[in-house]
């Protein structure tokens, strides 16, 4: 049966979905300590787009490796990100449970405040995973992508609600969720942001004058710090 075969598309199908299962058990393990999550989501990001990319990846000894690397700066991203939603949180709280009565404009400004913070959580590990920039520059390009593909921004936030959602209201597909929960919603994200992320790769190595760094050789990952001027053109929206 040629579907069998080792390279049948089944099988291949199949081996992304044993990658991805692991990838998603790895990142679960790693989440544990809290702290540590913004380096597990980065790895699993980095992991999940190789995978995208049908580029030749271990996936355990690259998402570790992943995970070392960007361990400092996606941790900081990660507790940055944790207090913006605790701010948010505290003020939603206090808009809704208190007596005052807070305007509708300011109550507006903090929604749009918050749907942009939501919009940027989705792509600044990402960013982190492909590109290298300080931390406050890659949240501010993770910002800008979101806008930029505003319309699969949204349907990446409802991939990514939909398990929690499955988990709330179908305890029986928990086994399902702890599997692909996290890993499965990354991989159809990637597979919408990959062809804008090639097009931000090839900008920028034009912009080094086609050159890459011995980093680049080695990793497939750094792209140096040209990340804003690229965004600006009209041709990546």
């Amino acid at each position: 049966m040629k579907f069998l075969d080792i390279d049948s598309p089944f099988m291949h199908f199949l081996g992304k979905m044993a990658d991805l299962m692991i990838l998603n058990l790895l990142t679960l393990l790693c989440c544990i300590p809290i702290i540590t999550a913004g380096a597990a989501f980065t790895a699993m990001h980095y992991q999940v787009l190789k995978i995208v990319r049908d580029e030749e990846c271990y996936v355990a000894k690259g998402y570790f490796k992943a995970f070392r690397e960007n361990f400092k700066q996606a941790t900081a991203i990660w507790l940055i990100m944790l207090l913006i939603a605790a701010v948010l949180g505290a003020d939603f709280f206090i808009m809704y449970k208190s007596d005052i009565e807070f305007h509708v404009l300011f109550r507006a400004v903090m929604g749009a405040i918050a749907i942009f913070s939501a919009f940027t959580l989705l792509y600044v590990f990402p960013a982190q995973a492909k590109f290298a920039n300080p931390v406050f520059r890659t949240i501010k390009n993770a910002l800008a992508m979101s806008i930029l593909q505003a319309p699969k921004t949204i349907l990446m936030a409802v991939l990514y609600l939909i398990p929690v959602v499955l988990f709330i209201y179908i305890p029986n597909v928990m086994p399902l969720v702890i599997l692909f929960g996290l890993t499965l919603p990354a991989f159809l994200s990637a597979k919408m942001y990959n062809k804008f992320f090639l097009k931000l790769e090839e900008r920028i190595t034009e912009a080094n004058g086609g050159q890459q760094t011995e980093a680049e050789n080695e990793d497939d990952k750094i792209f140096h710090d040209k990340l804003d001027e690229a965004l600006e053109e009209k041709k990546l929206s």
